[in-house]
């Protein structure tokens, strides 16, 4: 049977609304923003989302000449975040559960389970946090593999913080995360679970300092190693240095990003290294509180399936603008375009050498609040990868509707 936790604690969340909340952002605590129920001490926010209601295009991902296939889709995506107030400390957690369902083609059908927990103790001097998260699903792994394949993620996290000045912070930080494939896991005839089932443990130090009580800059090394499974001559280590900047909620500028170096090294003297840049963006601003910019995007070394050509420095970048219209209409255009550059084992044969996809999406919307924070939308999506690799490119149209809580 499925699990249900998470459905039921959302119903509990339209039965009852939240009272407004005083509560400070920080310490692992909530954004008083997003908290809409509270039962005693624990305080909650659901929400739900109805999703892809319409027609794909090619489910397959299937190239032109291969007679694509439609079909009648819909995901539906219940989730629920949680906090626990225990003492001066956060206990908090989150649940999510996506079902994705194609009317034709039920091998497409799947259900995907997301499970994050964490406990936060601050202190004047030193604090620390823990957590661990657990993930099933059946779907694609990246831009590269177009099978939806069964996979679970593993992992178990910890950092500590010492209060060097007034607004300065010196940090450690560890993890662990281990992937694993199902049996019946493939793709283009390749075993995934013996090419990419691993475990990645990272290590680091950081020095965090608040340049404004909305405003963080933090400078952090890392060393990272990865040990696969079924095939050690995979293994890799890598060593970075980043720089990152982060904004609170209430800032007018949200969520932050990062830029740094990266020195990557397979143990198999075969496969060459990369040095370069790497980074990450996730940033939001409104204007005039009618206008929403979006900007998302990265660098950074991504594992392939194929054993002659075992990674590629994937480089992408993303952005949406949102305008209200009148009333409750708004109109949102997005796009988002990747690329994928292959990094070839000397001494072997590959179809392409010197391999680059590029993977594009443009999109559409237009939106209706029903309220506060139920919203109904229509969406128009295409997506196309282009690369020289035969049967390897594709042209993908999704229309549909959107309808969501809580977002």
């Amino acid at each position: 049977m499925r699990k249900t936790l998470a459905a039921v604690f959302i119903v509990l969340g339209f039965l009852r609304g939240a009272p407004a909340l005083a509560q400070a952002i920080g310490d692992g605590g909530p954004d008083p923003s997003t908290v809409r129920v509270r039962f005693g001490p624990l305080m909650l926010n659901p929400t739900i989302s109805l999703t892809n209601i319409g027609i794909d295009h090619n489910v397959f991902n299937d190239p032109p000449d291969k007679d694509p296939k439609e079909d009648f889709t819909f995901t539906v995506t219940p989730a629920c975040d949680f906090w626990l107030r225990m003492g001066p400390t956060w206990l908090s957690a989150n649940i999510t559960d996506a079902i994705n369902w194609y009317q034709e083609y039920s091998t497409e059908r799947n259900a995907n389970d997301i499970y994050k927990i964490s406990w936060t103790v601050p202190g004047s001097r030193v604090s620390f946090k823990v957590d661990a998260g657990y993930l099933n699903v059946k779907d694609r792994p990246g831009f590269e593999i177009d099978t939806r394949a069964q996979r679970s993620d593993t992992s178990f996290g910890g950092s500590v913080d010492f209060h060097a000045l007034s607004k300065s912070y010196i940090g450690l930080t560890a993890t662990r995360l281990q992937t694993a494939f199902a049996d019946d896991a493939f793709y283009n005839g390749t075993d995934l679970q013996s090419s990419l089932n691993r475990v990645d443990t990272t290590f680091g130090v950081n020095f965090r300092h608040l340049l404004t009580p909305l405003t963080t800059i933090t400078f952090s090394a890392t060393r990272a190693n990865a040990d696969f499974e079924f095939s050690p001559e995979r293994n890799t280590v890598s060593t970075s240095a980043l720089m990152s900047v982060s904004f609170q909620p209430a800032a007018l500028l949200k969520g932050g990003f990062s830029v740094g170096y990266d020195n990557f090294n397979p143990v198999d003297p075969a496969l060459p290294g990369f040095d370069g840049f790497v980074g990450s963006v996730d940033l939001t601003y409104v204007l005039l509180g009618s206008t929403r910019f979006a900007v998302t995007g990265g660098r950074g070394v991504q594992y392939s399936y194929d054993i002659n050509q075992p990674y590629y420095v994937q480089s992408r970048i993303g952005g949406s603008v949102a305008q209200q219209i009148f009333g409750p209409v708004d109109v949102q255009v997005r796009g988002d375009v990747a690329y994928l550059d292959y990094r070839n084992r000397a001494g072997v044969a590959v179809p392409v050498a010197d391999r680059s996809d590029r993977v594009t999406t443009i999109g559409l919307g237009v939106g209706y609040h029903i309220g506060k924070d139920l919203r109904l939308a229509l969406n128009v999506d295409q997506s196309h990868r282009q690369t020289q690799v035969v049967d390897h490119e594709y042209e993908r149209l999704l229309v549909g509707a959107a309808l969501t809580y809580g977002f």
